[in-house]
């Protein structure tokens, strides 16, 4: 291949990149829609947003979307059974600086420029019901909800590249217990248009031995009670997986979105006598109206 068809390629690869970056610019408003709380890759609850600040350096003082959510997900971590759950659509921001958000919590971003955010927010964990399940939880106690306090940044590479590199560290205060962080990488897909726009990428978690002992381990008094043996759980990697998120517009103000995702348990989590599926697939539909 000659350096002359090499850089044509790059060029090509260049102004494509710009064209779906101007895509991103003229839809992200519309593509706030937060999801019921679900085993989705973090950066799905935020999409685009970190690429929002990049395009339009004097956002709007209010974004408001409010709609519906159904969502098929696994009845807990490691199930092969699954359930149908059906929840609000809400997703509140202001300026760049504070949100509120089903899918994200409440939360305020104090470090922010045009290619990266940095902040903090307070969000909730359902939890496990023993009852959900007893042919694979009884004996082992219900893991109760929980708030759950989460640190997070984000930054952009660039306009003509607009992959978006993003980590975040979550405490849980209670129920599930311990920390949880997640390493993330997206970005817009070719084939977005003025109606549609994709994004996609990867994700691994790590947690730490408290939270993984929580969820997937066994302890004698539970062994007894379950018939499982006893299992005892360490930190390290959770899960990876990966996700894509597809947004439909309808008209100038409704929107119709489809998160997937699939996590793959991994060490303990893998290992464990409660998992019954190292796969864990999600699907979430949701329709929403831009205020």
């Amino acid at each position: 291949m000659s350096s002359e068809h090499i850089l044509t390629k790059l060029m090509s690869f260049t102004l494509r990149g710009l064209l779906l970056a101007t895509l991103v610019l003229s839809l992200m408003p519309r593509t706030a829609a937060a999801q019921t709380p679900s085993p989705l890759q973090e950066w799905q609850y935020s999409g685009g947003i970190a690429l929002y600040k990049l395009y339009v350096p004097n956002p709007p003082t209010w974004q408001i979307a409010t709609g519906a959510a159904l969502e098929p997900r696994p009845l807990y971590e490691g199930s092969n059974s699954f359930r149908l759950l059906v929840g609000p659509v809400i997703d509140v921001r202001y300026y760049d600086i504070a949100f509120l958000s089903v899918g994200e919590g409440l939360g305020w971003n104090f470090l922010r420029g045009d290619h990266y955010r940095v902040g903090i927010a307070l969000g909730y964990d359902l939890g496990r019901l023993a009852h959900d399940d007893l042919d694979h939880l009884k004996g082992l106690g219900d893991v109760a909800a929980a708030p759950v306090a989460k640190l997070f940044g984000s930054y952009v590479v660039s306009k003509s590249f607009p992959l978006v590199l993003r980590a975040d560290v979550r405490q849980f205060g209670g129920g599930a217990n311990g920390l949880v962080g997640d390493l993330n990488a997206y970005m817009p897909l070719p084939g977005s248009s003025e109606r549609l726009v994709m994004f996609a990428g990867p994700s691994v978690t790590f947690a730490t031995r408290l939270h993984m002992q929580t969820l997937f381990g066994v302890n004698p008094a539970q062994a007894a009670a379950s018939g499982y043996p006893d299992y005892n759980a360490h930190g390290g990697y959770e899960s990876a997986g990966f996700g894509i998120t597809a947004t439909r517009f309808i008209q100038t103000h409704w929107l119709i979105n489809a998160d997937a995702a699939v996590n793959r348990l991994l060490g303990s989590a893998s290992a464990s006598p409660i998992t019954q599926s190292r796969p864990q697939p999600v699907l979430v539909l949701s329709f929403a109206y831009r205020w």
